[in-house]
């Protein structure tokens, strides 16, 4: 229960910070460094308290309670923090790395105290376990399984569930309630102990003084710093990799982490009934390190056939654009379920070498709590490098199968450090076992093929693969797919998942989603575009004559693709009066006092993870708030299932409640007050020769025209979509797509029809 709790908070508190940093890489990986942090800084502490107290289980209990009160406590702080967090901003230097250190002292000091809390639970309750004459290793690992095992469920709970019925805010109630519940029972298990009788963990005020640590055990906690590091390292690099496998959804990097939970588990389970033999566990931990390499580097191997092997099993899903999480489960057990039992294996085993080394538990049971804390805090240290040092460096210079074999060489060589103290004593085993593992590991990385390639070439067919960039926010691919009546079209996916094409179609789409509020407006100066894709929306937003332009685009690899779409996006990063600013969008109208005349979004999927950030009424807020008096907001809306598509209508109008709809029933237009058109002013304004060809871009070359793009007004749309729920921060329901009816059919959008003659004025 307390390691379903934990991961359930992880969820929510990377959710909310989300909302307070952005969405970018670099934000995510901050909170998450500072969330490890406090996990570290709890581990260290509570390891030198567990050895001085006589009942640590009922330290643990308090250390319980105080998690699930400080943690039911942190909404109120990160909502405190949003406003303390914009006040900070605008006052910090224009020096890199400025944001992203405000961004960790911030959430460092609102998580410290629980997260610590967390950290100092594992010390504490691995020390109240050798009340009684057993290993310290059957133990941890029965322990260390469980608590992994809790975890993976709140993981599952949290990311496929939770959310998106009981939100955030009581998602946290229900994870405080698992802690308070933990509380009690360990509490009055604690009673049951006799601190005073053979029983106790240690008598009250005997000092603890560690037996000096040999080599061997130094070793193993040096071992154990790379394999936290490594952990984080290959998570980063397989989620790169995998989510090609499936679009990028909430669901899909929930059973992504479930798969690593698991794996981790299961290992732990298989060597728990193990520990407790006599065993050289020295030899078999190098073997172990040794072998978590090449499984390691071998996991890209199988995911060349990973889909053909998932169509099989899933006959249903489809060649292209598949939303179906079979071929992603099918991925996952192939590429990191085994690493992660290995993982899961190791971890126990490292533990009791380097708490009670050859000592046995008796000896190291005196000093094991300090020990423990210090191995779990160098393990969660070597995580918290991980996650930077293979998202911003390796995968950007190396790529995903450059820096899997780079992760995989570290912890190969520390295995081989392993190996070589033990080729002291075992000298003949030691080098046989050497050579094997550098030749499985090199003919492993010699042979790795790409996984991007394969899965392109089985999940796109007819796609030529043209431009691949894996930054640090995105993988970027450009293909380019043959015309029977025409030149190849060329698609852009992020992540693999579709974001922009020069088909006609599609390039009308996004350029009428720039050009309808510019149209709209009377007299437009200034203008910001959220998101950049192809470029397109921008581009043709960048035409209209006297319009000065911010694109704000989170992924600087999107930023270098779009040239390749400069035939249809007018070379939009190169004209004057357009400017692109680094952030992510939400957090670009939080941070920014200023105001515009128009204010769109280039076309985002709803469903993808994250997503509602940008379709939320807290978000509409921020985009009223940063909308002029007289200012439109265009806001593409996907004609996809009617209860999506009724979500993301019922939620624009309870911010905007004057919303027009236009081209199609695909774009909502708001405006602070109610919207008014004058075919004089339009006319004349079309008398402009660069306005007049922006406008024909689109097919707008009269104001009939204009008004035949009209759908429906504000009474229409609401007796469409009739009373229910909004999409907010606490609920992002939009993400949550398999909450949807099963038989949810396409809205029917014959009732959407209003009278386009109230909006001209007489």
């Amino acid at each position: 229960m307390s390691g379903a709790a934990a991961l359930i908070y992880q969820v929510l508190w990377l959710r909310i910070l989300g909302l307070v940093f952005g969405v970018t890489t670099y934000a995510a990986t901050t909170v998450l460094a500072s969330f490890m942090g406090g996990l570290a800084v709890g581990s260290v502490l509570a390891g030198k308290i567990a050895d001085r107290v006589r009942n640590p289980l009922r330290w643990f209990a308090g250390a319980e309670a105080l998690v699930g009160v400080t943690a039911l406590l942190s909404p109120v702080l990160l909502d405190a923090l949003h406003r303390v967090y914009r006040v900070v901003y605008v006052s910090l230097p224009d020096v890199a790395g400025a944001v992203t250190l405000a961004r960790f002292a911030c959430s460092f000091a609102v998580l410290l105290i629980p997260t610590a809390l967390m950290g100092s639970t594992l010390p504490l309750v691995l020390k109240s376990s050798l009340f009684r004459e057993t290993t310290l290793g059957s133990r941890a690992a029965l322990l260390y399984a469980t608590n992994t095992a809790g975890a993976l469920l709140g993981t599952l709970a949290a990311g496929l569930v939770l959310l998106a019925t009981i939100g955030i805010n009581g998602s946290f109630r229900l994870a405080a309630a698992l802690n308070l519940i933990v509380a009690v029972t360990s509490a009055w298990g604690a009673t049951l102990i006799d601190p005073a009788g053979r029983h106790a963990s240690q008598p009250s005020g005997v000092p603890v003084v560690p037996a000096p640590a040999t080599t061997r055990q130094r070793l193993v906690l040096f071992v154990f710093a790379i394999s936290g590091f490594a952990s984080l390292a290959f998570e980063v690099i397989w989620f790169r990799a995998l989510v090609l496998f499936a679009a990028p959804t909430s669901y899909a990097f929930t059973l992504m982490i479930a798969a690593v939970l698991a794996g981790i588990a299961a290992g732990s389970y298989l060597v728990a009934p193990l520990m407790a033999r006599r065993a050289d566990w020295f030899a078999t931990l190098a073997w172990l390190e040794v072998a978590i390499a090449c499984a390691a580097v071998a996991s890209f191997a199988g995911l060349s056939k990973t889909y053909l092997l998932s169509r099989w099993i899933d006959p249903g899903l489809p060649a292209a654009g598949a939303t179906q999480l079979g071929s992603l489960i099918v991925a996952t057990l192939i590429a990191v379920f085994p690493t992660c039992v290995l993982l899961g294996i190791a971890f126990p085993i490292g533990l009791d070498l380097w708490t009670s080394g050859d000592s046995g538990p008796a000896r190291g049971s005196r000093h094991a709590g300090e020990r423990i804390g210090v191995f779990y805090a160098l393990n969660l240290a070597g995580a918290i490098v991980g996650a930077p040092a293979a998202g911003f460096l390796l995968l950007p210079w190396l790529g995903s199968p450059g820096a899997l074999v780079a992760i995989a060489a570290t912890v190969l060589l520390s295995g081989l450090v392993l190996v070589v103290e033990l080729a002291r004593t075992r000298r003949v085993l030691a080098v046989l076992v050497a050579i094997a593992a550098l030749g499985v590991f090199g003919l492993s990385a010699v042979s790795m093929r790409h996984p991007i390639d394969a899965i392109v070439a089985n999940r796109f067919p007819g796609d030529q693969p043209w431009i691949r960039e894996e930054g640090v926010q995105t993988t970027v691919t450009i293909h380019r797919r043959a015309q029977p009546d025409g030149p190849p079209i060329r698609i852009m996916y992020l992540n693999g998942a579709h974001q922009a094409q020069d088909s006609s179609r599609v390039v009308w789409l996004h350029r009428m989603i720039g050009i309808l509020p510019a149209a709209l407006h009377p007299d437009a100066r200034e203008a910001l575009v959220i998101g950049l894709g192809g470029g397109a929306t921008a581009g043709a937003l960048s035409r209209m004559p006297g319009v000065t332009i911010e694109v704000v685009e989170l992924s600087a690899s999107v930023a270098r693709a779009s040239r390749y779409f400069a035939h249809v996006n007018y070379d939009v990063l190169h004209q004057g009066n357009v400017k692109l600013v680094a952030d992510d969008g939400r957090n670009h109208l939080l941070l920014n006092d200023r105001q515009y005349d128009v204010i769109t979004a280039d076309a985002i999927q709803p469903h993808f993870a994250g997503a509602a950030n940008l379709y939320s009424a807290e978000y509409f807020r921020l985009v009223r708030r940063a909308l002029r008096e007289g200012g439109v907001v265009c806001q593409w809306i996907s004609g996809g299932p009617e209860t999506q598509y009724k979500l993301m209508m019922r939620t624009f109008l309870s911010v905007f409640p004057d919303a027009t709809l236009w081209a199609n029933a695909t774009l909502l237009v708001g405006t602070k007050h109610p919207l008014r058109l004058e075919r004089a002013r339009f006319e004349r304004a079309l008398r402009q020769p660069t306005l007049k060809s922006a406008l024909a871009d689109v097919g707008i070359d009269s104001f009939e025209k204009l008004l035949a793009l009209y759908t429906a007004g504000p009474e229409e749309m609401r007796r469409f979509v009739r009373d229910g729920p909004v999409l907010t921060d606490d609920r992002p329901l939009i993400e949550y797509f398999l909450m949807f009816p099963d038989r949810d059919r396409r809205a029917n959008l014959t009732d959407l029809a209003g009278d386009v003659s109230r909006l001209v004025a007489q």
